[in-house]
């Protein structure tokens, strides 16, 4: 399967500004979930963001917060969205069944998500390079599970690419200079 920038939303998982310092290697998460939101910007893909519990753990890192329309937040306290009625019904609203997910933490949050996003049918896709943990070994078994799931696992360059199509579209340049 393909990604598809006219069946994708992008769901970017609790970068949050409380919980990314505890993050292993959270610039690569959160410059490659920049990457993303900027390419979902110019290729039509809608984007948006959860944050958990962000009484406690803050809102969104503001680097991507920046990015986000108005409405682009979606709270929740349950670690899967998918258990929180405001995060299907965005979903559902967009009526686009290709979920790319990035975020943290990739053993808690995105993995819950994920799996329970598989459950009702969705396209689970993995942005690998741009999820993390606490350590990296917790992210890794969270892949792991998401894969044997039947989430697919894939990079940032990969999502783009995908997006995109075609060498020939008029966003083609812009894109690539996300990844020079």
């Amino acid at each position: 399967m393909l990604l598809s920038s006219q069946r994708s939303v992008l769901v970017v998982v609790d970068i949050q500004e409380k919980l990314m310092p505890a993050i292993a290697e959270s610039a690569r998460v959160e410059r490659n979930a920049a990457t993303l939101l900027k390419a979902a910007a110019l290729l039509g893909v809608p984007a948006f963001a959860t944050e958990q519990y962000p009484k406690g753990l803050g809102p969104t890192a503001a680097s991507l917060r920046a990015m986000l329309p108005p409405d682009g937040v979606v709270e929740k306290i349950s670690f899967s969205a998918a258990r929180e009625p405001a995060f299907l019904e965005r979903l559902e609203r967009l009526g686009r069944r290709q979920v790319v997910l990035a975020g943290s933490e990739a053993h808690v949050c995105v993995m819950q998500t994920a799996l329970s996003l598989v459950g009702l049918g969705f396209e689970v896709v993995l942005v690998a390079d741009a999820v993390s943990s606490r350590t990296p070994a917790n992210a890794e078994l969270g892949i792991a599970r998401m894969r044997a799931a039947g989430a697919t696992i894939v990079s940032t360059e990969m999502v783009l690419f995908e997006w995109m199509e075609r060498s020939d579209i008029p966003a083609f340049k812009a894109v690539l200079d996300l990844i020079r």
